[in-house]
């Protein structure tokens, strides 16, 4: 097997399993809240807690990377998706404040780690494709939660989500483990042991954060990445929620929104990227996309379904997907383009840490938003809005 395509098996794999549990949460959001006796838009104050431990291990994680190398980390990294979830299913408030927090940083592993894997295995022609397909994991493991975890959860409870959860983490940390050699190895993982202290200093994120002026388009590029990163977060914590506590969906019909949801994201991302790959246009490119989501969203938020079976609501929530929440990969991979030589993972883990800070705030705003107004559909047109705007913005913009 080419080394490429170890580099994408392994990297995928590790992205939908951690994707998997990520993507739970928000699913499993009305049992969770009624257990914790808490409000039901709570949940995306959880949303909001996992994006800022992601946003951690972003600003300071780069030290772990040197140490432990690419895949050892990523393993690392599921293991406290594990645990973190494990920590939010138990139900108690408190703990899974604790649990969010551990989740998003244990996921917060595969931007830098897979980034570096990839930028140097993949070829050049391909690059944009690879990327997309490494970051179609994310899809497939957040559709899985609405088709798997949903109506385990209704059946049998949050303990069999759970259980089901750290099972298959423990499977995919052993799956990936033949490929350490090959790719730790080429990774020269250092043995430094300051990677402790630097999760405490901000000294790392500034070096990284002044790496995006090395390139004109790169702040541009970055700030689009935010304004998709805070649509991305509000539809994925709140979909369910908004069906099921609005439309009179169950649970299990919330599932089955949130998988065609990330379906439709999934096939997004293997074909918009290798479209992107043959425009060669890839900031352009995302500026359509921006447009074209903002008004998905508009028309997903104004549409009234008449049962929670009917047809156009699912195609609106298609749409949504497919344009609004599969961008991750094609802006990931031009970043990557444009960072200065070696300093890949540095640069990326920069950019994503700028877009969590998108997902850290949007719910955050969202939930703020729907408790001031009451109404789901107005604060969604406000977030589609915010997008179209950075779509505009960049269509100019040159790389």
């Amino acid at each position: 097997m080419p080394i490429w395509a170890t580099a994408l098996a392994a990297t995928f794999t590790i992205q939908a399993v951690g994707a998997f549990l990520l993507f739970s949460v928000p699913v499993i959001g009305p049992l969770l809240t009624a257990r914790a006796g808490v409000s039901a838009e709570t949940i995306g104050y959880l949303s909001s807690i996992m994006s800022g431990g992601i946003c951690w291990f972003l600003a300071g994680g780069g030290p772990m990377l040197e140490r432990f190398g690419a895949i050892r980390l990523l393993q690392i990294g599921l293991i406290l998706c594990a645990l973190g979830f494990a920590g939010i299913g138990y139900g108690w408030w408190p703990l899974a404040v604790v649990g969010a927090l551990v989740l998003g940083f244990g996921y917060g592993t595969n931007s830098p780690a897979g980034s570096q894997t990839l930028s140097r295995t993949a070829p050049p022609g391909h690059r944009v494709l690879i990327f997309s397909l490494k970051q179609a994991g994310v899809p497939l493991g957040a559709a899985l939660s609405g088709l798997v975890i949903a109506p385990l959860a209704a059946t049998y409870g949050l303990e069999a989500a759970v259980g089901l959860a750290v099972g298959v983490s423990l499977l995919a940390i052993l799956a990936v483990q033949p490929t350490r050699r090959a790719l730790d190895d080429e990774q020269t993982a250092t043995r430094r042991f300051d990677w402790v202290r630097a999760l405490l200093s901000w000294r790392t994120v500034v070096r990284s954060i002044a790496l995006l002026k090395g390139h004109q388009a790169l702040p541009m590029l970055t700030a689009l990445g935010v304004a998709f990163a805070i649509l991305q977060a509000c539809l994925t914590a709140f979909l369910v929620t908004y069906v099921v506590t609005r439309h009179g969906f169950t649970l299990a019909q919330g599932g089955m929104v949130a998988a065609v949801l990330q379906g439709s994201n999934l096939v997004a991302r293997i074909v918009l990227g290798w479209l992107a790959d043959r425009l060669g246009d890839s900031m352009r490119h995302l500026s359509v996309q921006a447009l074209v989501a903002a008004a998905a969203l508009v028309a997903l938020a104004l549409y009234v379904p008449d049962s929670p079976g009917d047809p156009l609501l699912y195609l609106l929530v298609a749409l949504a997907g497919f344009t609004g929440i599969s961008w991750n990969g094609i802006h990931m991979a031009e970043v990557a383009r444009l960072a200065p030589s070696g300093r890949v993972s540095d640069v990326t883990s920069a950019a994503a840490l700028f877009g969590f800070t998108g997902s850290v705030a949007g719910p955050l705003l969202f939930a703020w938003g729907v408790t001031l107004t009451g109404s789901y559909a107005l604060v969604y047109c406000a977030v589609a809005g915010q997008l179209a705007l950075m779509g505009l913005l960049c269509w100019r913009v040159r790389a």
